[in-house]
């Protein structure tokens, strides 16, 4: 349990005082229903190391670090015969004799000696299991309901009955119940539901690996250990909360079913991992049982009120080991074996931490398997520890039952301090200060309403007076009202008197004066008559205005109509113009189509025939779409192109590679690559934006003719190596490896392996191309298997190793070949001496160039081309490419001294 506080009057974190573990009854609750038994955990004479110290907790001082030794207890248990046991060790006797009344073990070396071990606990095969609960796990379980940690563990060769000890369910016989469910019942019996709790975590510790059972998904649990105290946790484990029996033995149903298990020679249900229980437990710790509490004597009243109550953490852990085994005896393969050597491992580790804990040794190694680390709480840490030994009466196990006793004794020489582990339960103070503060607002609310009460009866009495000083006012304001009126009533009388001599003085006056206002009235009206006339005057101008405007918006409306009739006029010329564009569009759809028929019927012509050398590159074929026009039929095209030329125009065919008709767009790609095919024609085809449209159908466009078509007039343009650039920049080599990787069509196919195979022999592109994956989609083609495309991709690698060989010649490369770092040696190697003469021709050539450089040389002999270059200068057709095989294997030292290792004399 953890508080922080902002203004750091209390420690962050929980506070923790330790208490040893008594060693009688007397420390216990009256009401439990346990005798705890004195079992050898902490003998009567064990001294007691104590140390004080103070924790400043709001005036709370608490013992710290009091703690008890206690060995670890060590019970063995014999296994009946089984029935294979009864069957082939019928005439041998049991390896083992057990006097349980003495506690001794006694193993037989043969049948007059024997060696002698004594034990805690010696439990024949006829055991029940509430007695191998009672005296095994029954004094941990009650150490845990006192505050302590406690460790139950099983350990022994596979098939000796550790699940059944530890985990059995008792689901037909009740009396078949194991120490997981036998505990819980106690633990569950003992503790008060509204003041303590209980949860449970159920973990396996499979191939190194930490798995929850109770959450198959989580399969790789970290361990965290506290770097102040050393103790382990597993926060990403799953906690389940358990308040009856019949919820835990749900819990251990779904555990049992996700547990790693195998059938082996040994037992047909061996366990795979290490099943581990973890029941953690909280108890409410009252008066003067808990050490902090017994600290505050001299604490005043309103101080021990406010202090917080403490709680008891305790962990029970239940460890289900799996069995140690013998490879030659349990018959385990393959993945069986590596989960038979992971265990083996791991028991070992656990091996090695016990002799040095039972030796004293300086150094416990601890962290050799995550195991060791789990139980560092159990061996040598805090906790109590009950360790039951399982052996079978074979003698055929001998050796496994003598390494498993020794074990046993080995542990019982392990000591444990054991502690009490208590805290301030915040959480169950907060709950009491808020009933308290419930209560004074409850308290207040209280008060607060006799307040009000008060107050109202006040204001029933203070309203009663008022209404009574109203009345008096009243009464006395209506004798005023009374008074004023009779003095309003003369003040009136007077007044009349006085308005009436007025009245006749005024008459006399206005008699005067009405003479003069006349006067006045007939010369106002002269002057309004003159305002009418200029304003009438004003207004019969504005009328003439208005007409002028009327009249000159009539003649512009019949402008406007001969305006809209000279546009009506136009817009019938337009669609004239329109009809025949229409047909001119027609007629020219009509000759692209007749145009790439012809083209399609001289290329199959042309398919036919033979490869002619291109100039300038050594060896490299041009592409069967690169063949010059041969005979008739390509003079034929050659008058069709210029045809073209003449009555359409370059521009209008390459806009028709944007049409939406997609007929027309093959048509017109197709004579855009028949006329890339002549030298003359690229120069103006690029100019006009030719190589940017054919990049853009193939970015937008999935029909698959025109990626064929296009990447064929692709390469053609490619063949020139400023154009070359242009297709880099532009981002072709990308388009073409995109579009390599979609098509399916061989054809197709080998127009991409041919644009690219031109591309690969200019030096200067050859980074950028590797860059953008150009070598791997020439690669990658080679999934066609159709001899034409092998051929372009082997023309390509040819291409790119020549150029690398003449960039180490002249000093420009130093590091190994990029056609060796890409992978695409094993298949040159594979397909040096395939059938196919141009694909062979290619690869020979890439080997010989690929072998000059010595950083090479390695890699080759690794994958077998040194043969290749033997066969090659013995056997290749060429005469050039023979010498270039046999000057570079008489060159190079790496060859040289593979071919004297392997004791071939070749010089």
């Amino acid at each position: 349990m953890s508080i922080s506080y902002r203004n750091g009057t209390l420690p962050k974190g929980p506070l923790k005082v330790d208490r040893p573990l008594s060693m009688n009854s007397s420390t216990k609750s009256s009401s439990s229903s346990f005798k705890s038994k004195n079992s050898g955990h902490a003998p009567a004479s064990a001294t007691r190391r104590k140390s004080t110290g103070s924790v400043v907790n709001s005036a709370v001082n608490a013992k710290d670090d009091n703690s008890v030794s206690g060995r670890v207890r060590v019970a063995v248990r014999l296994r009946p015969r089984n029935a294979e046991e009864m069957e082939s060790d019928a005439d041998f006797a049991d390896c083992v004799e057990l006097q349980p009344e003495l506690k001794r073990l006694k193993l037989r070396r043969n049948n007059w000696d024997s060696d002698t071990y004594e034990f805690d606990e010696v439990l024949t095969e006829f055991s029940s299991q509430k007695r191998v609960y009672e005296v095994v796990a029954k004094p941990v379980v009650e150490s845990v309901l006192d505050g302590y940690n406690g460790t139950v563990m099983a350990y022994g060769q596979t098939g000796t009955g550790k699940t059944y000890t530890l985990g059995r369910l008792g689901e037909e016989d009740t009396a078949d119940r194991g120490i997981m469910v036998r505990a819980m019942e106690d633990i569950l019996a003992e503790i008060t539901p509204e003041k303590d709790s209980i949860s449970v975590s159920y973990f396996q510790l499979y191939m190194e690996s930490i798995q929850d059972l109770l959450n198959p998904m989580n399969d790789n649990i970290s361990i965290v250990e506290d770097p102040k105290t050393g103790d382990v946790s597993l926060p990403g484990a799953t906690t389940v909360d358990i308040r009856d029996q019949k919820s835990f033995l749900e819990l251990l149903r779904v555990g049992e079913a996700h547990r790693f298990a195998a059938n082996t020679k040994l037992n047909t249900e061996s366990s795979r991992s290490h099943a581990m229980l973890m029941v953690h437990v909280e108890r409410s710790v009252k008066g003067r049982d808990s050490a902090i509490s017994s600290e505050n004597g001299s604490a005043s009243h309103t101080a021990k009120a406010f202090k917080p109550p403490v709680v008891r953490k305790s962990k029970l852990v239940v460890v289900d080991l799996a069995g140690s085994e013998r490879i030659d005896k349990s018959g385990s393969e393959a993945h069986t074996l590596e989960e038979a050597k992971s265990i083996n491992l791991s028991l070992s580790a656990l091996g090695k931490c016990i002799n040095a804990l039972a030796e004293n040794s300086a150094h416990v190694p601890v962290r050799d398997s995550k195991l060791t680390r789990l139980l560092r709480d159990s061996f040598g840490g805090t906790a109590r520890t009950s360790l039951v030994i399982t052996i079978g009466p074979s003698p055929r196990h001998r050796g496994e039952t003598a390494s498993t006793i020794m074990f046993g004794q080995r542990a019982m020489k392990v000591e444990n301090m054991l502690k009490i582990k208590e805290e301030f339960d915040y959480k169950s103070l907060s709950r009491r200060l808020e009933m308290q503060l419930e209560k004074q607002i409850a308290e207040h609310e209280r008060q607060q309403k006799g307040f009000k009460d008060d107050i109202e009866r006040i204001t029933r009495e203070a309203q009663i007076r008022i209404t009574e000083a109203e009345k008096g006012y009243a009464e006395a304001l209506e004798r005023e009202r009374s008074r004023y009126q009779n003095d309003y009533m003369d003040a009136i009388s007077k007044l009349e008197e006085q308005w009436a001599a007025n009245k006749q003085k005024q008459e006399n006056e206005k008699a005067k004066s009405s003479m003069l206002s006349a006067s006045l009235e007939v010369a106002e009206l002269k002057k309004l008559f003159e305002n009418e006339t200029i304003s009438r005057k004003v207004a019969e101008e504005e009328i003439d205005n208005l007409k002028n405007q009327l009249a000159q918006w009539k003649r512009s409306e019949a402008a406007g109509n001969s305006e809209i009739l000279k546009l009506r006029k136009m817009l019938e010329d337009e669609k004239c113009q329109k009809a025949k564009l229409e047909e001119e569009i027609a007629v020219l759809r009509n000759q692209l189509m007749q145009l790439s028929f012809e083209a399609d019927e001289t290329r199959r012509n042309l398919d036919r025939g033979e490869t002619v050398k291109l100039p300038g590159t050594l060896d490299s074929p041009i592409p069967p779409f690169m063949h010059q026009h041969l005979g008739d039929s390509g003079n034929g095209e050659k008058a069709s192109m210029a045809k073209l030329f003449e009555q359409v125009g370059l521009q209008k065919i390459l806009s028709l590679l944007e049409s939406e008709d997609a007929d027309v767009q093959i048509h017109a790609v197709k004579v855009v690559a028949n006329l890339a095919a002549e030298e003359a024609n690229q120069e103006r085809i690029v100019k006009a934006g030719g190589l940017k449209s054919l990049l853009t159908l193939l970015r937008s466009s999935n029909d698959e003719t025109i990626h064929r078509v296009a990447a064929g007039a692709i390469a053609n343009l490619a063949m020139n190596e400023t154009n070359q650039e242009l297709i880099m920049s532009q981002g072709g080599i990308s388009l073409l490896s995109v579009t390599a990787a979609k098509a399916e069509d061989p054809q197709t196919l080998r127009m991409v392996a041919g644009a690219i195979a031109n591309l690969c022999g200019n030096e200067k592109l050859q980074p950028k191309l590797r860059g953008e994956g150009g070598v791997k989609a020439l690669l990658g083609m080679v999934r066609c298997r159709h001899p034409d495309v092998l051929a372009q991709v082997a023309r390509g690698i040819a291409n790119f190793a020549k150029c690398e060989s003449r960039a180490y010649t002249q000093g420009s490369k130093t590091g190994k070949s990029l056609l060796i770092e890409d992978g695409t040696l094993p298949w040159i190697v594979q397909n040096a001496n395939n059938e196919a003469s141009p694909i062979r021709r290619h690869i020979e050539l890439a080997l010989c160039h690929l072998a000059q450089h010595e950083i090479n040389a390695k890699d080759m002999i690794k994958v077998g081309a040194l043969w290749e270059l033997v066969r090659i200068s013995r056997d290749c057709s060429r005469d050039d490419i023979r010498t270039l095989a046999y000057r570079t294997l008489t060159s190079s030292p790496s060859f040289q001294a593979e071919l004297k290792r392997l004791r071939i004399d070749y010089g």
